[in-house]
């Protein structure tokens, strides 16, 4: 029997997709030890089980994310739909509002992504399932509608996103501006994408060095001092009021420069649309420089500090 993987592959089992990701130890005969990220060390009988080679899911990022495209614009229509019928709004435990959009935008994506990739978990911010998982490297975050304050007062900076993450980092982003009519989307270096008035733009050919004046995002009109010092350091002299994900995508196509915030929010806030940035070869840091990871424990994001490629 010829096995197309070999020990330090990663690899599912389809027959348990609990058990999450696992890598190859070692294989003697038909006997595979794997250690899976929620199951620990199993032996496989590969004559009875077809191990999934992660590999293929990475060569083919692509593909996974121009397949979700349609789905993210009938989402962006199901919430604009959904509105002027009529909103059903609740406050969640945390006391921050949620409405049967929210979570009708949740069951469309989450399914569609769950056919296309099977074995990745997926983390939403409007389900508890998944949470309670820890030391997870690979899977998907989804915020079904960044920016509820927006969607339920007829505004327009709201947004529907999905991440996904391997190895604990963002490799694919989508997010839909579906008021805006603008989509974004990547699957790896110099691959992330605008769709709007029925064209595609490569964020990464389009971008320009600023030879102007520094414009940023911020999520509130009263600028704390730690970040206002952060704006020195840069050379910061404009900054503008944004919220939801949609300030990731204007910094990504280089409307603005950046974008800075304290710890705040959760991953899944931020995952699409740090792959996004990335991709058109922006950078996002935090405060002292370091790489952002996911798959924290409690999800909660560190401090952030995002740059377009305008200044790069």
């Amino acid at each position: 029997m010829i096995l197309d993987y070999e020990p330090g592959d990663k690899v599912t089992n389809p027959n348990n997709k609990e058990w999450g990701i696992g890598q190859v130890q070692s294989i003697i005969n038909d006997k595979v030890t794997v250690n899976f990220e929620n199951a620990g060390k199993k032996v496989i009988n590969a004559k009875n089980i077809e191990l999934r080679k992660l590999g293929k899911w990475k060569m083919d990022l692509k593909k996974i994310v121009e397949d979700l495209i349609e789905s993210f614009l009938n989402a962006g229509d199901l919430a604009i739909e959904l509105r002027k019928k009529g909103l059903i709004k609740e406050i969640k435990s945390d006391n921050t509002p949620v409405s049967n959009g929210d979570l009708e935008i949740n069951k469309l994506i989450s399914k569609k992504i769950s056919e296309i990739t099977p074995e990745i978990p997926i983390i939403s911010e409007e389900s508890l399932e998944n949470k309670d998982k820890s030391n997870l490297k690979n899977f998907w975050l989804i915020d079904p509608i960044d920016g509820t304050h927006d969607y339920i007062n007829n505004l327009e900076e709201f947004t529907i996103n999905a991440g996904l993450i391997i190895d604990n980092k963002p490799v694919a982003g989508l997010i839909n501006a579906p008021a805006k009519k603008r989509m974004f989307y990547s699957y790896g270096k110099d691959n992330a994408y605008e769709f709007s008035n029925g064209k595609v733009i490569n964020l990464s050919n389009s971008i320009t060095k600023n030879e102007g004046s520094i414009k940023f995002i911020s999520y509130s009109n009263k600028i704390k001092p730690e970040i206002q010092k952060i704006y020195d350091e840069l050379g910061v002299k404009e900054n503008i009021k944004m919220k939801s994900s949609l300030k990731f995508c204007v910094v990504a196509t280089g409307e603005y420069d950046g974008y800075v915030a304290e710890p705040r929010a959760y991953e899944w806030d931020i995952a699409a649309g740090h792959a996004i940035l990335y991709h058109a070869g922006g950078m996002i840091t935090d405060f002292t420089g370091n790489e952002i990871l996911y798959g924290k424990t409690d999800l909660k994001n560190t401090s952030l500090i995002l740059k377009s490629k305008t200044i790069l």
